[in-house]
């Protein structure tokens, strides 16, 4: 955005070096949390502003607000000043703003959270509809993994600074590079099990307090040569765990006891616990269960990500 100076490395965009140039040089259009609009001004008046500063023709303004408005559907609220507006319409407003500027790249940064849920849901769409239609590189900051997930081509899942994994939704999803990574991403969050790799002829996980059964990891694709006594993480997401008859064609299948149930409409989230240690698994929300029932659960390994236990990276 340019907002804060460069400490280390350069800055390319579209492949021009923009390190030291100004933000308004940067070719980036942004819109921010906070909507930024004028209050004294109309949307027109707002769609316009930064054009007219940039000295552009009266004609080519009138063509690109009417061609913002348009697209963002708010050409019925050009002649309304934001007071009138509501949340949704004064975002749109926002983003239109970045749109007049016909630029290359556009820098979101939490455009969503002052929002409702049911309004951030509905933005959310209109957006991915909006890169559709422009195809333009879009840069979009967000604490929400759904967000994350659903608008993105990639996604740069970033900690302290500094990027640990960048790569396509389903990879992060499926094959995420560590312990942060597996339990930022998903919701319900993944479960962690803690336990030891223990190697006969083949690799076997040992759950830390104790499994009736401990399960085989040969479907597991380790990235490299697993050692005996290894101290690992064992993480399955919710939807992962197959449950009742289909749990028992699983790799790995075992017995819980149902502690709390949280329905959720089209499915139930089921907590239990395994050797004193948190474990949640999705059922279909037709599906009755209640509090302590014995349920025969099941994965694949295949599935799963195993963590070393110190650094936390993927096995």
């Amino acid at each position: 955005a340019g907002l804060l100076d460069v400490t280390d490395g350069q800055i390319f965009i579209n492949e021009q070096n923009v390190t030291w140039y100004e933000p308004a040089q940067r070719g980036i259009g942004m819109v921010f949390q906070s909507y930024a609009l004028y209050p004294q001004m109309t949307v027109k008046g707002n769609l316009s502003f930064g054009l007219k500063n940039a000295g552009l023709p009266k004609e080519e303004i009138e063509k690109r607000v009417k061609h913002a408005s348009e697209i963002l559907q708010i050409e019925s609220l050009l002649e309304r000043k934001p007071a009138a507006l509501s949340g949704g319409q004064r975002q749109r407003v926002a983003i239109g703003r970045a749109l007049v500027r016909d630029v290359e790249v556009f820098l979101f940064d939490e455009p969503l959270s002052n929002l409702d849920a049911k309004l951030r849901n509905e933005l959310r769409v209109e957006i991915k509809r909006l890169h559709q239609k422009l195809d333009n590189t879009m840069i979009y900051v967000t604490h929400d993994q759904i967000e994350a997930m659903t608008l993105a081509d990639r996604i740069a899942v970033m900690r302290d600074g500094l990027i640990l994994q960048l790569d396509d939704p389903k990879t992060i999803y499926n094959a995420p590079v560590n312990k942060y990574v597996a339990g930022f991403i998903g919701s319900p969050g993944i479960n962690f099990l803690k336990g030891t790799i223990l190697h006969n002829d083949k690799p076997i996980f040992k759950l830390q307090g104790g499994w009736c059964e401990s399960p085989d990891l040969s479907n597991y694709k380790f990235q490299e040569t697993i050692k005996a006594e290894t101290q690992v993480w064992l993480g399955i997401r919710p939807e992962s765990v197959a449950v009742g008859g289909e749990a028992k064609n699983m790799p790995v299948n075992f017995s819980l006891e149902v502690e709390v149930i949280e329905p959720m409409g089209a499915d139930t989230l089921v907590w239990s616990e395994i050797g004193g240690q948190e474990f949640r698994f999705m059922v279909d929300g037709n599906t009755i269960v209640n509090v302590g029932d014995r349920v025969t659960v099941g994965f694949d390994p295949a599935h799963a990500s195993i963590f070393d236990f110190d650094n936390e990276e993927r096995l």
